[in-house]
This record gives C-alpha cells, sequence and structure tokens, in this order.
C-alpha cells in the first residue's frame, strides 16, 4: 500500500458504470466536471454488460439527456472522447489486466465503486493483484458494512490493498451545498456562537421526509430500513455539522476530526429511544416480503455526553411515504427565565431552521409586538436567506474533490465506526414496528417519544 504522493488523480475508473447510480448521477456529475473544471484524463467504465465501447457512450448520451441538461456541445464532445470502456467479470483476473491496458501510462487512477458493498473486498484485491492499486485512490460508496461488526470487516479487507488515506468513503449528503452551509453559518457569524449551547438550547431537531415510497427498490430496501439508509450516515453527519467544536486548523482531517469528536460522544440508543413505524402498503412492493418488519420511518431521541451539549435533547426522524418531501433542522432557544409581559408564549416563538432541501433557508424565530394598546405579540420568522436548491450537484463536489485528493467531505473509518456505535444496539426488530398511513406523519408513537420537549416542527413546503 502506497499513500498518493501527487494530489492530483490521471485518470477516473467507474465500476459498475453500466448501473442505476452511474446513469443518475455519476455522467451528469462527470459532465460538470469536463465544463466546469477543465477535467481531461481517460474515464474508465467497468461492467459485465456485453456492451461495446460505442453502447457505452451511447448510454452516456441517454443519461446527460434526461439527467444531466448537456447544453454545451463541446464540454460533451470532450466528455465522450475521454470515455472508455471494460467489459469483464469481476472476479476475472482478465477483466484487471484489460484495465491495466486501457489505463495505459496512467500512473495514479481513482477508482471509484458503484457496486455492491458485497463486492468492495473482491474489486479492492483483483486491483491490487493487477498493479491498478499502487499510487491510486479508492471510492466507495454507502452502506459502509451492515452493522458495526460488518464495517470492522470491511475496513480490515480494504486496508489489506489500500492506506487509509486514500479510501474516499462518500456520503453524497456532504457534498451538499446546504450542509456545508450548517458549518459556514455557525463559524462564520459571532452572533450564533455564544448562544450554540446547552445554556441556551432547549432542544434540536432534524427532520427528512419524503412524500413517495421506496418505488423501485424494494429489494434494496427491505434488506436496508430508514435506520440504515438514512439515519446511521447522512442525518448523523447532519447532526454532527450541528454539534461540532469549530475546527482548530485549515487542513483536510481539521473538521473530520472535530466531527469524530462530537459523534463519539453520542450516547448509543436504546429501544426506549426509538420508535419504528412502515406504511400501510409497503409490503405490496415488489421486492418487499410478504411479512416485512423493516421500517420506512424512524425517530430517535439522542443525547451528547459532553459539556456544550450536556441535557439537551435531540430528536431525528425521517420517514418514506409522508406529507410532503423535504429536509429541515430546527434548533430551539430556551425561553427568558421570566416571560416580563406574562404571556403564555408558544415554543414556536425562539428558534433557528435551516433547511436542508428540496430549496434552502435559514430562519430565525422571533415574537413581536401586535399593534394596539395591550403588550401582547405573535411569532414572526424573519428569513436570513432563502434560494432554490444548489445548482451543483454533490457528486460533481464530491469526485472532482476525490480527484484531488481534497478529503473534507468524505467519511473517515472512525467516523463509521461512532455512527454504527449509535445505531448498533437497536438494529432491525429490537422495537416494536408500528404501522401509519401513507401521506401521514407517520405513527402516533413518535408524538409520545417526543413528548414534553414537542412539538415536532413539520416542515412546509417550499421554504413557508
Amino acid at each position: 500500500m502506497t499513500e498518493v504522493d501527487d494530489p492530483h488523480s490521471d485518470a477516473l475508473v467507474i465500476f459498475g458504470a453500466t448501473g442505476d447510480l452511474a446513469y443518475k448521477q455519476i455522467f451528469p456529475a462527470l459532465y460538470g466536471l469536463v465544463r466546469d473544471e477543465g477535467l481531461a484524463v481517460p474515464i474508465i467504465g467497468v461492467a459485465k454488460q456485453g456492451w461495446s465501447l460505442d453502447q457505452f457512450k451511447a448510454r452516456a448520451h441517454d443519461s446527460l439527456d434526461k439527467h444531466g441538461g448537456a447544453a454545451d456541445a463541446d464540454a460533451l464532445g470532450r466528455l465522450m472522447n475521454q470515455l472508455r470502456y471494460v467489459d469483464g467479470d469481476y472476479n476475472d483476473g482478465e477483466t484487471f489486466a484489460a484495465l491495466r491496458r486501457e489505463l495505459g501510462g496512467s500512473q495514479r487512477p481513482l477508482h471509484y465503486l458503484a457496486i455492491p458493498p458485497s463486492l468492495f473486498g473482491v474489486v479492492a484485491g483483483a486491483l491490487a493483484q493487477s498493479g491498478c492499486a499502487q499510487h491510486g485512490r479508492l471510492v466507495i460508496e454507502k452502506p459502509f458494512g451492515h452493522n458495526a461488526q460488518s464495517a470492522h470487516e470491511l475496513d480490515a479487507i480494504l486496508d489489506q490493498h489500500f492506506a487509509e488515506a486514500n479510501i474516499f468513503r462518500i456520503d453524497h449528503y456532504l457534498g451538499k451545498e446546504p450542509v456545508q452551509n450548517i458549518l459556514y453559518t455557525r463559524f462564520a457569524n459571532p452572533l450564533f456562537e455564544p448562544l450554540w449551547n446547552r445554556l441556551y438550547v432547549r432542544s434540536i431537531q432534524i427532520t427528512m421526509a419524503e412524500d413517495f415510497g421506496v418505488q423501485d427498490r424494494g429489494r434494496f430496501y427491505d434488506e436496508t430500513g430508514a435506520m440504515r439508509d438514512v439515519v446511521q450516515n447522512h442525518l448523523l453527519q447532519v447532526l454532527a455539522h450541528l454539534t461540532m467544536d469549530p475546527p482548530s486548523g485549515d487542513d483536510h482531517e481539521s473538521t473530520r476530526d472535530q466531527r469524530a469528536e462530537v459523534l463519539k460522544s453520542v450516547r448509543p440508543l436504546d429501544a426506549a429511544h426509538v420508535v419504528r413505524g412502515q406504511y400501510v402498503g409497503y409490503r405490496a412492493v415488489p421486492g418487499v416480503r410478504p411479512n416485512s418488519t423493516v421500517e420506512t420511518f424512524v425517530a430517535v431521541k439522542l443525547a451528547i455526553d459532553n459539556w456544550r451539549w450536556s441535557g439537551v435533547p435531540i430528536y431525528i426522524r425521517a420517514g418514506k411515504a409522508l406529507p410532503l418531501t423535504a429536509a429541515e433542522v430546527i434548533v430551539e432557544f430556551k425561553r427568558p427565565p421570566r416571560e416580563t409581559f406574562g404571556e403564555h408564549v408558544p415554543t414556536s416563538s425562539s428558534h433557528m431552521r435551516l433547511r436542508i432541501g428540496p430549496d434552502v433557508a435559514i430562519g430565525l424565530g422571533v415574537r413581536v409586538k401586535t399593534p394596539g394598546e395591550r403588550m401582547v405579540g405573535h411569532d414572526v420568522e424573519l428569513i436570513l436567506t432563502e434560494r432554490p436548491g444548489s445548482d451543483l450537484p454533490p457528486y460533481q463536489r464530491l469526485l472532482g474533490d476525490a480527484m484531488r485528493g481534497i478529503r473534507d467531505l468524505f467519511t473517515r473509518q472512525d467516523l463509521v465506526d461512532a455512527q454504527w456505535r449509535i445505531v448498533n444496539d437497536v438494529l432491525d426488530n429490537v422495537t416494536p414496528l408500528h404501522t401509519y398511513e401513507q401521506g401521514t406523519w407517520g405513527p402516533a408513537e413518535a408524538a409520545e417519544l417526543i413528548g414534553a420537549d414537542g412539538p415536532w416542527y413539520d416542515p412546509k413546503p417550499g421554504n413557508a
């Protein structure tokens, strides 16, 4: 195993290049990198599809027609000229010998594995044996294991062939502009940092809602569930951005060090602090077992055992077939110890709202006086910013960073370990499964979980 000295990869290899992820996300990202950043290296697709290079290019064309909006003919032409293709089985050494030949003079390839995690070890070993791993980087997609033990086993396999500094674990949520905006808003504005602790914050809520079901992902989802699909990774990373201490330096590791530190302080979940739900009709989805007990909704209560956040309850919920699609954070501040005007003040009058998607917004909940002689007021929200979702796709940012060796937006093994430690004891059927109707905010038991710390703040359409 050799660490990459030169920060720039000189080739990009995509395993699973004919799959759904490449079709919907990777080709548009590559087009953006060619158009915006002048990416000019061989791009080699690898798959077992029985295709020719022309068929592979046709797939890329179709992807961009449907998902990329490739309006720049020059950039599109350059991308097509950079594409190469190797067809073969991942268990066949000749596939990797052909890849080595296709790489030609490239010595620092970036290998992107858009394939099932069960094949990670097979491909990593074959890359090493064929000489394609030396001075190379490896990008892998979540899930990084199925539980804490399998995550350790996967890490041990990858470490045999690639140095940790050359392994880039993608969590595409970290590439989203609104998630990056959480860090920037916190640490660029001196107004917020003095209030961002247990003395002033009453609670934190994170909601990730989708108004659609599992669609054609029934088989995958029935092996995964909401806890593994989004809580263990995406939403715990959002929590880390919200609660971490400021980075102590400008190097690649400073931000990841602070994210790891706070996640290691999160108390592991137990059954009393988890509510699981499944929407009515889920079991009829193709690929789903008729008696499935996999959750399509989960709500959890977390605690951080450190000086900054001790005693502050943190609630996360995520689900399919909810009333709308949105991801939102609410940081609720404590009310003053005495209400000067003797009003009954609702809890919605003192918060910061960070909208992550599909649009972007930051709002502050405040109370203002109602016109008239009486000293009474009403709640309003001051909108600090609002705009459509970012035009820069997360995969364009992440693949570009990986090519340059910039690791800030990728998760590290100790971060993966910390995230699995938090959820490991409540995976699968440890807690009861409650049903809920499609188009509702999940089972009623979620309201019981939040109790007096509630109510849940339900995201509204748009930035409302």
